[in-house]
């Protein structure tokens, strides 16, 4: 039996996690942008007698950076602990990957290269002598196309048969870069990369550059909304009659009242609410988001936004993280991890929250056509588009304005420099993307908010439920609250709609019309019009909506969120801050609000 431990290493986003899935059949996620690997990942696989052990290394471009993810890299390679070095370099630009080659080959002669994403190379009319490489290189070489996993048989054969005395001598030599790549790579093309520079010529230029990101944007929000609403009625549906059978049944074995009630019209409904309402915007937003990704995108969002985060102390990759923020700003908050720098990373974690969320889109969306659009209904949706896209806009720069205040009081500190590397886009293999996002995002992110959702779910039932005098303890609640809610602009309901939302935000509106209503469980609305009468019979105004809009922008992280900070961080304090900071400014904004609006 062999045993062999192998490190991958190579350059940012030459496709080596996903050469580790292909090998070892787990579900790391890989993403066309750099710096997706921050940590090591281990995974294992047999093949004939032998048993594999992979690490998976941080993307670097050399063995000597200051880069806290390439040093991790370095230093492993630099340790000796891998039997095996497997270099994983892209087909397309050679000449840029043999620099880590190159030091490579200094350090240790137990290496293999594996030339990946051929299928790339052949598109574009590059043309590789691997045999003649091999030669100049003195180690094996074998072409891969990961994906479908092309080349794999002869890969495994030479990891598993592979020996250090197979090579003859690069250990701790020097050789001339130019000279390799001019000898092993053709082009049957002037300009191999001739469509790439033509689209960045586009999509990175100073006047297009931010209008056709926020277009893709925008046409990504449309899509999730307009797409989720279908799937969401099945959902309910189906949960309604799941509800009726379920009831039967606990009737049936004399359950009583009150625990049915309970665990019908509490747990049982505010889980089901939030898998319907939270589920299918996730499942749509994250396929389309990790399309642009692996098309190539999203560096170019970077590229575009690097300047604009640099200057308010922060890290470039922040936009990134931003942009994930609108699907899930749990998921946001993990994305973080590309950050290489431990303050901008936190800088960017604790500023996530400020753009809001799919769960909080349906409720800004419902306010803004009741409160803030009139007219025909072509006009008001476009009218409602545009107001909301403002909202957006203000949440986009409030987040910068918190992150250059956080770069110079609790989090001070000069922007660390980074490569930013803008890959070739490539065509997206959308099978993968579509199991990759629904499991590592959606799965993962929903699987914490039935966790916290579900005894919030009969904190809910509890406190509509049972009364003390001749009222609920949630009336008495939102009377609790009412003249503090007066002081920002809206009531005693809407505060404490906010706060037992804390599980999810998708559950805020129906929580207020269960106060308003006194239903006893969580009420929805059947349409616009009737949600309008409710809320205008309760009081409303412009000026209600329009606070209720800014809590909605800036309040406390879900708690799904929250738990994935604390995770992240590995702290209360900084949890705690990140649970402050936005709802400390969205409720000064609610006061300042109504205090104008009060001396007018």
């Amino acid at each position: 039996m062999k045993n062999k431990t192998i490190a991958l290493v190579g350059n940012p986003n030459v496709g080596k996690s996903t050469v580790f899935n292909a090998l070892t059949g787990m579900k790391q996620h890989t993403g066309n942008w750099p710096g997706k690997t921050v940590t090591n990942a281990v995974g294992h696989m047999r093949y004939k007698d032998a048993t594999f052990d992979f690490i998976d290394l941080p993307g670097a471009y050399s063995l000597d950076s200051s880069s806290p993810d390439e040093a991790v890299t370095g230093e492993y390679i630099l340790s000796g602990q891998a039997d095996l070095v497997l270099i994983v370099a892209d087909a397309t630009c050679l000449k840029r990957n043999l620099l880590l080659i190159k030091d490579i080959l200094k350090v240790t002669d137990k290496a293999v290269l594996c030339v990946n994403l051929m299928d790339e190379a052949r598109k574009k009319g590059i043309q590789l002598d691997i045999e003649k490489l091999q030669k100049l290189l003195h180690i094996p070489v074998i072409a891969t196309v990961a994906r479908s996993k092309e080349g794999f048989p002869q890969l495994l054969e030479t990891l598993y048969s592979f020996s250090p005395n197979e090579s003859s001598g690069m250990h701790k030599k020097d050789f001339n870069i130019n000279d390799i790549y001019r000898q092993c790579v053709t082009l049957s093309k002037e300009e191999p990369h001739s469509f790439d520079r033509k689209l960045d010529k586009i999509v990175t230029s100073k006047i297009l550059g931010f209008p056709v990101m926020i277009l893709l944007l925008l046409m990504i929000f449309w899509i999730t909304m307009v797409g989720a609403n279908y799937p969401s009625e099945a959902l309910s549906s189906m949960f309604s009659l799941l509800d009726e059978k379920i009831r039967t049944l606990l009737i049936s074995v004399n359950a009583p009242n009150v625990l049915v009630s309970a665990l019908m019209d509490g747990l049982y409904t505010t889980l089901t609410w939030v898998i319907s309402v939270m589920l299918p915007p996730m499942a749509i937003f994250f396929p389309l988001f990790t399309l642009l990704e692996d098309f190539g995108y999203l560096p170019r969002v970077a590229f575009n936004l690097d300047n604009v985060f640099k200057c308010c102390g922060a890290h470039g990759k922040q936009s990134l993280t931003m942009c994930m923020g609108f699907g899930c700003n749990a998921c946001g908050v993990m994305g973080c991890r590309i950050i290489e720098s431990p303050r901008e990373r936190l800088i960017a974690i604790i500023t996530n929250n400020f753009v809001p969320c799919n769960g909080r889109f349906p409720t800004l969306i419902a306010i803004i056509l009741i409160f803030f659009v009139s007219g025909t209904a072509s006009l008001g949706t476009l009218a409602a588009g545009c107001i909301l896209t403002g909202f957006i806009l203000i949440g986009i720069a409030v987040t910068l304005i918190v992150s250059k205040l956080l770069s110079k009081t609790v989090l001070k500190g000069m922007p660390s420099s980074f490569v930013l590397e803008l890959p070739p886009y490539r065509k997206p293999k959308i099978g993968s993307v579509i199991v990759r996002s629904i499991f590592d995002r959606t799965v993962f992110v929903l699987g914490r908010a039935i966790v916290i959702a579900a005894p919030f779910g009969v904190l809910i039932w509890i406190l509509a439920n049972i009364k003390i005098g001749n009222s609920s303890i949630l009336n008495h609640c939102t009377e609790f609250l009412d003249p503090f809610g007066r002081v920002i602009g809206v009531d005693g309901v809407i505060v404490m709609a906010f706060i037992l939302g804390f599980p999810a935000n998708e559950i805020v509106v129906p929580v207020m019309l269960m106060c308003y209503m006194s239903t006893g469980v969580l009420t929805d609305y059947s349409s616009l019009t009737q949600l309008q009468d409710t809320l205008v019979g309760c009081g409303w105004t412009f000026q209600t909506a329009l606070s209720v809009i800014i809590l909605c922008l800036f309040h406390f992280p879900c708690g799904t969120t929250c738990l994935t900070i604390k995770k992240e961080t590995g702290s209360l304090k900084w949890t705690a801050f990140a649970f402050l900071l936005p709802t400390v400014i969205g409720i000064g904004i609610c006061f300042i609000i109504n205090l104008f609006c009060t001396l007018l």
